[in-house]
């Protein structure tokens, strides 16, 4: 006993092919760009420079997290102050495009320039 409706085929004289429900969906809409994540100083509450909160924004970690390393390796050798002190240096302040080491050579650059004229 056959039917002439077969149901994976549609009805007879009909074009086998996709239905509604085997559709491909449209493909998805491109993300927009990732920002450039950029290591910075502060971008929250502060205690000192910020140097903790920037590299726990970096890291995504708990600023908590990071201060307590500093502390960790203050007792560990003293090795929290002069990394400490690197990083006030080094990093740039949220919203600042140098940091402080870089506008220091810029003066001293600037400061040569004009004593040779």
């Amino acid at each position: 006993m056959t039917s002439d409706a077969d149901p994976t085929h549609g009805t007879p004289g009909e074009m086998p092919g996709p239905g509604p429900a085997s559709q491909i969906p449209p493909p998805p809409q491109p993300a927009e760009p990732a920002r450039e994540q950029r290591l910075h100083r502060g971008g929250g509450p502060r205690m000192l420079a910020g140097v903790a909160v920037g590299l726990a924004d970096y890291f995504d970690v708990d600023p908590t997290l990071v201060r307590i390393g500093f502390v960790a390796l203050a007792f560990l050798g003293g090795l929290a102050v002069p990394l400490y002190l690197a990083g006030w240096l080094l990093i740039p302040d949220e919203g600042a495009e140098h940091s402080i080491a870089e506008e220091l050579l810029e003066r001293g650059r600037d400061h040569g320039r004009a004593g040779a004229y």
